[in-house]
């Protein structure tokens, strides 16, 4: 019996099928960069969109009357506890790269100083209030420089204007 077209035969069946299985690897990985990419991009939205609201809702909150200051001061906490900072930020922890996580960490702490600053009365559009909004702002914008390099989209080519009556509150170029 000839061996040799049954031996190309069964080489010719093993190379097909590591050749599918090769394929099928490449395709389920490339599926999975896929995925996680999504996810991302759900997180860091999650993420924007709180910080943007949580600063829009503080600086609301500053600006309105009070009963007390006790009162004003409950609202701001209730404020930034009950906007959902604290699990869209435990969820950039636990999925995002380690430069985003910092980036996005630096903004939760710098409207927490907005918001510890107005509790102790710091007045909106004061110069302590500015600086304070400043800080977000540039790291805001750093996060999203670095959470769009992780998405691989790239930089913006143009950033929003600011409103001219609110040159450094929470409508910011940064945002």
């Amino acid at each position: 019996m000839d061996w040799l077209p049954l031996l190309s035969t069964l080489a010719g069946a093993a190379i097909g099928i590591v050749a599918t299985l090769i394929a099928d690897r490449n395709r389920w990985k490339r599926e999975d960069a896929k995925e996680a990419l999504r996810l991302r991009l759900d997180i860091y939205t999650q993420y924007t969109t709180t910080v943007k609201v949580l600063g829009e809702t503080l600086r609301a909150l500053a600006e309105r009357e009070h009963p007390s200051d006790d009162e004003r001061a409950l609202a701001l906490r209730e404020a930034f506890r009950d906007s959902g900072i604290a699990t869209a930020s435990e969820r950039m922890w636990l999925i995002a790269p380690q430069p985003v996580v910092k980036a996005s960490n630096s903004v939760f702490h710098c409207l927490r100083s907005i918001c510890d600053g107005y509790v102790d009365g710091t007045a909106v559009s004061s110069p302590e209030d500015r600086a304070r909004w400043e800080a977000r702002g540039k790291a805001a914008a750093r996060m999203r420089k670095l959470m769009r390099e992780d998405l691989g989209v790239g930089p913006l080519a143009e950033r929003h204007s600011p409103r001219a009556e609110d040159p450094v509150g929470p409508a910011t170029a940064a945002e």
